[in-house]
């Protein structure tokens, strides 16, 4: 694999981990602070993002080794919608500006697990941020998301709230693969 490539690749797995474990961290709180639901989306979008990793981890093949990682993310215990705020940021910013530049690179250095695995990441984080900001809004009233099941496919996290496709509408896994989140 190539270094531009690979050290992409290392940089989302930092986010992508460092997200999985923040929006488990903000859940717990979202709980006590009496908003179950935003604790339950924030449960299963760490879901997917552990998804993420996983995905840029096995892109990389046999690229090991130790390297310093570079990685953007949000910190700070604030309110919960403040941290739905934090979440949208980071979600915005890896649709926005951080996968286009990663696929660009990808995509020149002809590096098809990493391609395939940056498209998967940036399909599912446009839903996260969409799920966020609708959160953030029932939040901003002083109310709980109306949600129901959250379905996230486990291989590129796909998040859906509802039942489970047959098939993964971005990487087209059987709907086994989805893990629930009711």
């Amino acid at each position: 694999m190539h270094e531009m490539t690979a050290a992409d690749l290392r940089s989302a797995f930092g986010g992508e981990s460092m997200a999985h474990m923040r929006y488990k961290i903000w859940a717990d709180k979202a709980e006590q602070k009496g908003y179950p639901n935003v604790a339950r989306l924030l449960r299963a979008i760490s879901r997917a993002e552990q998804a993420h990793a996983t995905g840029h981890f096995a892109a990389m093949g046999d690229v090991g080794g130790a390297f310093p990682v570079t990685a953007g993310g949000g910190f700070g215990l604030n309110g919960t919608s403040e941290d739905l705020q934090g979440a949208i940021d980071g979600e915005t910013f890896e649709v926005e500006e951080m996968y286009p530049a990663y696929l660009a690179v990808a995509e020149a250095q002809q590096e098809k697990s990493a391609i395939r695995s940056i498209q998967y990441a940036l399909s599912a984080e446009e839903i996260h941020a969409a799920m966020f900001t609708e959160a953030k809004a029932a939040v901003d009233q002083g109310k709980d998301v109306e949600l129901g099941p959250i379905q996230i496919c486990t291989v590129c996290g796909h998040t859906l709230e509802g039942d489970a496709p047959a098939r993964c509408p971005i990487c087209g896994a059987a709907k086994r693969k989805y893990e629930g989140f009711a």
